[in-house]
Formats: structure tokens, C-alpha cells, sequence
């Protein structure tokens, strides 16, 4: 049987729209995240959701999983009566994507770019308006625990960047920051998820060697970096005082601890994050429009 609204979203269409209406320029993974998360909080509805992707496997995944979302042919189609639009592209398609429906927009509307890299100033030359709202989000909203940092172009209104803020934190925590610090926000939230993911592989296959079953090994190492995480946002304790707490005199804990210190994996994780947040910045840079409504290749 086919899923309804009613089903998936049970309390969704008995709510108000407090958002809506909103429009997807993409329908990607990111996309789909977002508008779970919006129809989850109740803070929208399905068909407060009108969404473009040229892609047909893009729009049945949405269907499937937003039962009741709406589509249009074309990006102009889609912005035309939006209050908010979402810009769900990837960074070499930026650019003619918001040429496509810029001259559709509503002059009251709030665009939220979600596309890495591409500064305020460039996405303002190519759509025509400074009503932006730039995002970094990272890929954990892809199960609602994300986290979002995200920075507003000098015409965007109090009440559009606290719907932003708002259905922002639909799909995790949302922290607004200066436009400046979003190559820092990649650097660490951003690109954060891939190195959790090399030290949850790293735990299990240490696991693994000591003797563990490989599927028990990755259940351990991920529950703990998950668990880690939420002990040290819930306690409001500096990380060291978990990690002195656990390091008895003598014990098993100081003995890892040791060879990590040794092998420089603090100072390691320090200067990737750098890394990236330096990569992250090149790449803004070759983004900035070279004249009026001109951008370079990213």
C-alpha cells in the first residue's frame, strides 16, 4: 500500500504551516533530509513542500519517503509563490541554477543555500537580491542529529532568518556565526563526519584484532563515539575532564592514551581540520564573481 501524508506524518497535516510555503531548488539526499525533518516537527506539512530535480530517481525517493510533496517542471515554476527556497545543488551547478529561477522570485522571498563553498556576495550577483542565507550543514541531518551553522545577507529579515533558523533545526542544532567563520564550520562540522568515521573504523578494527566479532566490534566503537559525544554536550564538562575521569592511575585507558599521544593523533585531527578549512576557503575564493553576475569556475 502506498503511504499517505496521514501516514508517515500523522500529526503534519493537522498542524499549521508556520514555514510555508517552501520550494526545493534539488531534491538530493540533503534535500530529502531537510524535508523529513521539516514534516517531522510539524513545522510544515508535505504539500507545503513544491520541490525540482531533473532527476527521476531524486523525485520518487522524495515521493516515497514525503509522501504528498510536490513537484515542478521547472526551477522559475518552483520558487513562484515561496517564501523560503531551499538551493539543493551541487557547487559546479550553483550558478545556473539560481540564473534559472531568479527572475521568478518573489521579492520578499528568503533564499537558504545549502551549497558548499559559494559565498553570499556570489549567490547575491547571481540571483539578484541579498535576501541569502548561507548554510553548512553536515551529513548526520541525514538522520536528524546534524549540525548547521549558517550566516544572513544584509536584506534578510528578522522573521526569515528565524524561520531559517527554525526549520534548520528540524534536522539537528542550528548556530548562526559570521559569514567569515563558515571555512572553519567546514573544516570541522562539515567535514567532521568523515573523520568520526575513520576513528569509529580505526575502534572497530583494533576491536577486531583484540578478538572481537567484526559486526560487535563497529556496535561498540560507534555506540561509544556517539555516547562520548552526547556525555560531553549534556555535562557541559571540557572533554578532559571525561577522558582524566576514565584514565585511572595505572590502568587500561592511559595505556591507549599513551600510544595515541605518541603517535600524534591529537595534533594530527588539529591540523586537518585546519586543512580543510583552508581547502574550504580556496574554494570560495574561486567562486567570487570576477565582475557584475560573473562567477569563476569552482
Amino acid at each position: 500500500m502506498t503511504p499517505t501524508p496521514d501516514d508517515r506524518f500523522p500529526d503534519a497535516r493537522r498542524s499549521a504551516s508556520t514555514c510555508g510555503p517552501v520550494a526545493m531548488v534539488g531534491g538530493g539526499q540533503m534535500a530529502l533530509a531537510l524535508a523529513e525533518g521539516f514534516c517531522r516537527a510539524r513545522l510544515l506539512a508535505p504539500a507545503d513542500i513544491v520541490v525540482h530535480d531533473p532527476s527521476e530517481e531524486a523525485r520518487k525517493r522524495l515521493a516515497d519517503r514525503v509522501p504528498g510533496v510536490r513537484f515542478a517542471p521547472a526551477a522559475a515554476d518552483v520558487v513562484r509563490g515561496a517564501g523560503i527556497v531551499f538551493l539543493a545543488v551541487k557547487p559546479q551547478q550553483a550558478e545556473a541554477a539560481c540564473r534559472a529561477f531568479a527572475a521568478a522570485l518573489p521579492p520578499a522571498a528568503t533564499v537558504v543555500s545549502i551549497v558548499a563553498g559559494v559565498p553570499i556576495d556570489t549567490l547575491t550577483a547571481w540571483l539578484g537580491t541579498a535576501r541569502v542565507v548561507r548554510v553548512m550543514p553536515n551529513t548526520p541531518c541525514l538522520v536528524g542529529h546534524g549540525v548547521s551553522a549558517w550566516s544572513r545577507g544584509p536584506a534578510v529579515t528578522e522573521e526569515a532568518a528565524r524561520t531559517a533558523a527554525a526549520l534548520l533545526s528540524a534536522v539537528g542544532s542550528a548556530h548562526e556565526v559570521p559569514e567569515h567563520l563558515l571555512d572553519a564550520v567546514t573544516g570541522l562540522s562539515g567535514s567532521g563526519p568523515g573523520y568520526v568515521a575513520l576513528v569509529v573504523e580505526a575502534l572497530a578494527d583494533g576491536g577486531v584484532k583484540a578478538g572481537l566479532p567484526r559486526a560487535l566490534a563497529l556496535s561498540l566503537a560507534a555506540a561509544t563515539v556517539a555516547g562520548t559525544g552526547t556525555l560531553i554536550e549534556q555535562s557541559g564538562e571540557h572533554p578532559a575532564v571525561i577522558r582524566d575521569r576514565v584514565a585511572s592511575p595505572g590502568g587500561t585507558t592511559i595505556a591507549g592514551l599513551a600510544v595515541l599521544e605518541n603517535r600524534g593523533v591529537r595534533g594530527a585531527i588539529i591540523d586537518a581540520v585546519g586543512a580543510a578549512a583552508d581547502r574550504a576557503r580556496a574554494l570560495g575564493s574561486a567562486s567570487t564573481p570576477t565582475g557584475p553576475g560573473r562567477g569563476t569556475p569552482g
